[in-house]
């Protein structure tokens, strides 16, 4: 299958998403900002999605907003309800005050949640390990789904009436709906669990549930793992292999074939097994066990050369992958990793991809986008150090820019 679009040759032209029309196509992704620390918007957080959207792209992705209590990472995450709606308006109004659209990044956290933070119980398809709160999760029930599905409606709901408008539901990095597309984590023997098809179920239904409660109110879209990070990109060794790029291809298909999304964003990694195979360059472990104390802390020191492992970083790192997915499918492509600079974006742009993504380069410099447009040979400052990576637990930024680490 071919992309149906016509390749697109300046990033900087506005471009249709869905219903909305962005005046460029360059998207913020989505990066939790570690400063809600009553699970609500804050002036820092309004500040933060301000500057970047000042700085040039055509849309802010906030996250993370939890569709419940337990789907948070940590209790100081946003959750959507009716208190956090007047906050989450002065956040888009902010946005849309600098010329760029808004969007939030609705999702369940599963086994990446700290039980023990949250104060409830992690959520997996299965029985698996929940590292964060040092327990094992609960395993999701036919009626549970029913209630995720009304969650979600409601969390979408939520966001469209506090002025986002686009909506990313985050089937990647092994949290909740990713357990589920994964092999090695979902062990299920009911319909959604076994099969591709089955394992694809969540995905598809809350899918389904977001468009319906929003239609075109606003533009849909999933964060989707190409491969976990775990086994290899193309499967193999099935037991001890994670979600990969055949089946990510063959999941991109249905969700096309469903008819309930505007565009899918390709992802890579773990939060759960793999996180730097999202990020590729220096793996901060120092800085990560710093971040934790007592035993989450003890824990990272002892396991941080396994969990924090090292990937080279060159620009465009998802490519390769991603390549995969755009031949499977038409649905407008997001590429994500490694976008710093003109030629990257337009690598990505003649390949057939519709719009990049930026994480860590705007962390250094949230007016990239502008200079890139004023001088295209403008490169970025970012040196991918992650050390950034560290400070989600408590006010995400780049240390280079802050002067808590000294330039190069």
């Amino acid at each position: 299958m071919t992309n149906a679009n016509p390749q697109r040759s300046d990033p900087f032209s506005p471009a249709p998403l869905g219903p909305l029309t962005l005046r460029n196509r360059l998207i913020k992704c989505a990066t939790f900002e570690g400063v809600t620390p009553d699970a609500l918007v804050t002036d820092d957080l309004i500040e933060f999605h301000r500057e970047v959207a000042a700085g040039g792209v055509a849309m802010s992705t906030v996250a993370y907003c939890a569709i419940s209590p337990e789907g948070r990472t940590d209790r100081h995450q946003i959750w959507m309800r009716p208190e956090a709606m007047g906050g989450l308006r002065k956040l888009t109004d902010a946005i849309h005050g600098e010329g760029a659209l808004a969007a939030a990044q609705l999702g369940h956290a599963g086994p990446v949640a700290n039980s023990v933070s949250n104060r409830a119980k992690a959520l997996g398809p299965s029985r698996i390990p929940a590292p964060m709160g040092m327990s094992l999760t609960h395993k999701v029930t036919a009626e549970d789904i029913k209630d995720l599905r009304v969650k979600f409606r409601r969390a979408a709901r939520i966001a469209v009436d506090s002025g986002f408008d686009g909506l990313e539901i985050h089937c990647g990095h092994n949290y909740l709906i990713s357990c589920f597309l994964s092999p090695l984590l979902n062990h299920r023997h009911d319909g959604y669990g076994g099969t591709l098809v089955n394992r694809a179920r969540l995905a598809r239904e809350v899918a389904e549930s977001v468009r319906e409660e929003v239609g075109d109110e606003a533009a849909v879209w999933v964060k989707l793992n190409m491969f976990d990070g775990v086994g290899k990109p193309g499967g193999g060794g099935r037991r001890w292999s994670g979600f990969n790029i055949d089946e990510a291809c063959e999941v991109a298909r249905l969700l096309e074939r469903d008819g309930h999304l505007d565009a899918i964003e390709p992802t890579a990694g773990s939060s759960l097994l793999n996180p730097m195979y999202l990020f590729h360059g220096d793996a901060p472990r120092a800085a990560f066990a710093d971040a934790f104390r007592g035993a989450m802390h003890w824990g990272l020191k002892a396991a941080g050369p396994f969990f924090l492992k090292h990937y080279d970083y060159h620009d465009g790192y998802l490519l390769p992958l991603a390549r995969r997915l755009r031949a499977a499918v038409d649905l407008p492509l997001i590429l994500l990793g490694g976008v710093t600079d003109r030629a990257s974006m337009d690598l990505a742009l003649g390949e057939g991809f519709d719009f990049v993504a930026m994480g860590r380069a705007l962390l250094r410099e949230p007016d990239l986008p502008l200079r890139i447009a004023s001088d295209p040979a403008t490169t970025s400052q970012c040196t991918h150090c992650n050390l950034c990576m560290p400070t989600i637990y408590s006010h995400t930024r780049c240390p280079v820019r802050t002067g808590e680490v000294p330039a190069g």
